[in-house]
């Protein structure tokens, strides 16, 4: 295990002022990476630009809620509870499909069975991709978009300075070694030759990097960005679940990265409440490329016609009862993307993903079965 942790890359966070970040006259600017033959090294510089978060236009709603607060999701309360802002700056409400992810890489395996054993191993991989990685990629986001979260919502905990900068880089490190730490630890519960799990949680935790920090910031392009989100919502947490009780396969992994398609679409549902920011910033959001118009229909496209290629497989596979189940699946999800998404993509999003995803992530576990019969 110490072997595995040499190979990490050296992060070196420096210099971060206990103020808020965005009112200090020095900031710690975007990593920047050099390489080296035997190691990647991650140095903080150190930058004269200062950011000022904006007034907002009006505060959030009075009396926000406490659930939407926790769930670290818009319509917040404003909180001073430290332990409540570490909590939201996770966002519970996206731990969820990762969580689905591991039960679905379980299923496909063939070889999870309701032993005590077998559902103590699920709900540690289920720990460790929801509350602690996926935490760790919130967390990480939202530092990385202060800036941004200063034009679209001042209001949030890093741009208001309800939590200090030190205090968000202790957490991104909790998280991400807490993370790896379970990983290694499944990777022995499950008597792997290889540390198959700890390198799944090592290459997500570093797409999570590059996803939000400069200078690669995946996010920066629509098309890249949102792919490596579905890719790591959907593919990832199904290859942990599948590697602790089976083996992976590749045409488990194809199947896997194609249904990351429509992860890629029901990330663009997050694009557009960001646009003012995302456009300030010069990011490429497909909202900001091409328009809200043209995206809304991108967005639909992506997860619609990924299910219906994925049925098409499963009934190709001599799977026709799965394949239906599958489209029955998408039927709702064509409904309310009528009644809410398409109609006012930043108004309904909250409606839309509480009604349509259900059905999305119940077609995952479809496909898990059809997969491991």
């Amino acid at each position: 295990m110490a072997s595995l942790l040499n190979s990490v890359p050296s992060i070196k966070l420096s210099n971060f002022s206990n103020n808020n970040p965005l009112r200090s006259s020095q900031i710690s600017s975007p990593f920047c990476l050099s390489f080296s033959r035997r190691r990647l090294v991650v140095r903080a510089t150190e930058t004269d630009k200062e950011v000022k978060a904006q007034a907002p236009d009006k505060a959030p709603a009075a009396g926000g809620s406490s659930i939407n607060q926790i769930l670290g999701i818009k319509g917040a309360k404003q909180e001073t509870d430290k332990w409540k802002i570490r909590v939201q700056l996770t966002k519970p409400v996206t731990w969820p499909p990762l969580v689905w992810g591991v039960v679905c890489g379980a299923a496909a395996s063939g070889n999870f069975h309701w032993t005590p054993e077998d559902v103590a191993k699920s709900i540690v991989c289920m720990l460790m991709s929801g509350p602690f990685l996926t935490g760790y990629t919130q967390t990480i986001n939202d530092w990385y978009d202060r800036e941004i979260d200063a034009i679209n919502e001042p209001y949030r905990p890093i741009p208001s300075g309800a939590i200090s900068g030190q205090e968000v880089i202790n957490q991104i490190w909790v998280l991400l070694l807490g993370g790896l730490g379970l990983a290694g630890i499944l990777d022995v519960w499950a008597g792997h030759d290889f540390p198959t799990i700890f390198y799944l949680a090592l290459g997500g935790s570093l797409l999570s990097y590059i996803y939000s920090a400069p200078p690669l910031k995946l996010k920066q392009n629509g098309w890249i960005g949102n792919f490596a989100l579905g890719a790591s919502y959907i593919s990832l947490p199904w290859w942990a679940g599948q590697a602790l009780f089976g083996t992976l396969t590749p045409d488990i992994i194809v199947l896997t990265l194609l249904y990351s398609v429509a992860g890629l679409g029901i990330a663009i549902v997050n694009d557009f409440k960001s646009i003012e920011g995302d456009r300030a910033m010069r990011l490429q959001s497909l909202p900001v490329a091409f328009g809200s118009e043209a995206a809304k229909w991108i967005c639909v496209g992506a997860i619609d016609i990924t299910q219906i290629s994925v049925a098409g497989y499963l009934l190709g596979a001599g799977k026709p009862y799965y394949a239906l189940a599958l489209l029955g699946l998408i039927a709702p999800q064509v409904f309310f993307q009528f009644k809410y998404f398409l109609k006012d993509p930043v108004k309904y999003d909250v409606k839309y993903q509480a009604s349509a995803q259900p059905f999305l992530i119940l077609g995952l576990l479809v496909t898990a079965l059809a997969t491991s019969h």
